[in-house]
């Protein structure tokens, strides 16, 4: 099987480095699939769930908070704003920022308090489908 280097980067640290199979991942486009061998790509990336399998051909997610992706020399490099793997995400306290997120946007006042509470809210939302089993 043909494979790929996937690394998945912060500001604040290196969150994954690994061989895979596939990626798929949430761009301003839509939804897009890299394969080994990809033609050179740089995209922006929607808050989401990036899925990627891995050599032994398990299938792992990550919550991704925003970003960017470059994918070059059969390497996929995600810079993103946040990015989470699955088996990292606490459930109780995404679901929690979900319920804060939807209480804000009901009770909103102002235009950037609407759009700050639909962010929280996507990215709950992302956290919580990326830690489902």
């Amino acid at each position: 099987m043909a494979e790929l280097q996937l690394e998945i980067l912060t500001a604040e640290r290196h969150v994954l480095s690994t061989k895979v199979e596939y990626v798929n991942l949430s761009t301003v486009n839509g939804t897009i699939g890299i394969l080994a061998n990809h033609i050179p790509l740089l995209t922006a990336l929607n808050i989401g769930v990036l899925e990627y399998g891995e050599l032994n051909g398990k299938k792992r997610r990550a919550a991704i908070g925003g970003g960017f992706a470059e994918m070059n020399n059969n390497k996929l490099t995600v810079f993103a704003s946040s990015a989470e793997l699955a088996e990292e995400i606490d459930v109780l306290r995404a679901r929690e920022a979900k319920r804060r997120a939807e209480q804000q946007l009901r009770e909103h006042k102002a235009e950037w308090e609407y759009t700050r509470a639909r962010v929280a809210l996507e990215k709950a939302l992302a956290r919580l489908k990326a830690a489902e089993k």
